[in-house]
């Protein structure tokens, strides 16, 4: 498959494949442009399943002209039927994609190794972004296997346990009094200043392109097939959009047949722009400040909030938001019934999951996937009180005596 070109979202304006984000015409955000009329879709299939254990075996439908090489290379994660939260939930068929089972525990190992092979393609030797945390991990680490330089810039608030996961792979760590959008700005006009490779500003492109590897597995993991519903977590959008960007691209080129599922999106009460807009019915997000435990869905200004509502609507999907409390019951529920513990956005995800199912959105004939893109242990916090440890003396009786009544197996 051939990498033709950037191409505004908007306008259409076609642009060398070179680091830059945005249109000079209409200001639109810029994506990879493809061509596909040569594909055969029988062979694509069979060198994707000879393919690498990873998500290099999708390099025909990524933005290179072969296939990176990658000592971190991310995909491949878990799809989990996951009967017993199904069960609990009145569904039906539902699936849990595992996403924290990367290199660094994030599905941004996912987009970052991308964008890295592509700043090393176009001869940077420094590599930068923005983050709420994974991002930052996940830069670090790959720019330490790849042996770039790398600055990262976070939120000075966020969780130790991702700071710490950040600095340890010897990076610039830089910590910025202020929200994610305050960093976002800042890196945008380091990005106009610096010759880095801003992994989400001049290469965001690219970068964006690694979500599309989410569908990609989920299908083959399915047996070559589709969900009826998929329901995941909304911080910029672009992850949101980009599941239905690679499943579209394989229904054009008939390596699987149906139809777009329907997408519902998951956002905190405390930084939700996008899930608001779906509400009142506005085509345009208004920023907020965020206020949440959720800091890594934490973006009050989202750069494709617009595109998700529009995917949401046209899907016949929603867009919804949970407060903190539900994303942590939500925390407790995944990890009691499947037993994987995930961060603050995957509580968010399954708390929206719980609030469709119970609101009787969800037919119980559906095949549903829910995306959980984070490990638990960075946002410990979230979950220091929602347990209680029993402490005994080392003896029978004082075992008896704290679980009078326990039930004992044969």
């Amino acid at each position: 498959m051939a990498v033709e070109s950037l191409k505004c979202k908007e306008c259409g304006e076609a642009y060398p494949l070179d680091a830059r984000f945005v249109c000079d015409q209409c200001f639109g955000p810029l994506e990879v442009s493809y061509e596909l009329s040569g594909l055969d879709p029988a062979e694509a299939r069979r060198k994707i399943q000879a393919g690498s254990r990873g998500i290099w075996r999708y390099s025909d439908f990524l933005p290179f002209a072969g296939r990176p090489g990658d000592p971190l290379e991310p995909g491949l994660t878990p799809l989990i039927r996951a009967d017993r939260l199904a069960e609990r939930l009145g569904l039906g068929e539902l699936w849990i994609k595992n996403d924290a089972a990367n290199p660094t525990h994030s599905f941004k190992d996912r987009v970052v190794a991308v964008a890295v092979a592509k700043a090393k393609e176009l001869g940077f030797d420094t590599v930068a972004c923005a983050s709420t945390g994974n991002l930052a991990n996940a830069v670090a680490a790959h720019a330490a296997a790849a042996g770039l330089a790398s600055y990262v810039f976070v939120p000075a608030d966020l969780e130790e346990q991702k700071l710490l996961a950040t600095g340890v792979y010897g990076t610039n760590l830089v910590g910025v009094r202020g929200t994610y959008d305050d960093v976002n700005r800042l890196c945008t006009e380091l990005s106009q200043t610096y010759p880095w490779a801003f992994v989400n500003v001049n290469l965001r492109p690219y970068y964006s392109e690694g979500s599309k590897t989410l569908a990609y597995e989920t299908i083959e993991q399915l047996g070559w097939s589709l969900p009826d519903r998929i329901v995941a977590p909304i911080a910029s959008g672009s992850m949101f959009t980009k599941l239905a960007k690679g499943i579209s691209d394989w229904l054009e080129l008939g390596l699987v047949e149906g139809g777009l599922p329907v997408f519902c999106g998951a956002q905190a009460e405390g930084c939700s722009p996008v899930a608001t807009a779906f509400a009142e019915g506005w085509e345009v997000c208004k920023p907020q400040r965020p206020d949440t435990i959720a800091k890594s869905l934490a973006i009050g200004d989202p750069a494709d909030g617009p595109y998700a509502l529009d995917l949401a609507r046209s899907t016949d999907g929603a867009i919804e938001s949970v407060t903190d409390d539900e994303i942590r019951a939500g925390i407790r529920l995944l990890a009691e019934t499947t037993g994987v513990f995930t961060e603050t956005a995957g509580g968010v995800t399954i708390g929206v999951l719980t609030k469709l199912a119970e609101a009787g959105a969800i037919d119980p004939d559906e095949r549903v996937v829910a995306y959980i893109t984070g490990e638990g242990l960075k946002t410990l916090d979230a979950v220091r009180e929602t347990f209680r440890m029993h402490e005994i003396d080392p003896t029978l009786d004082a075992f008896e005596s704290e679980f009078e009544g326990a039930e004992v197996s044969a």
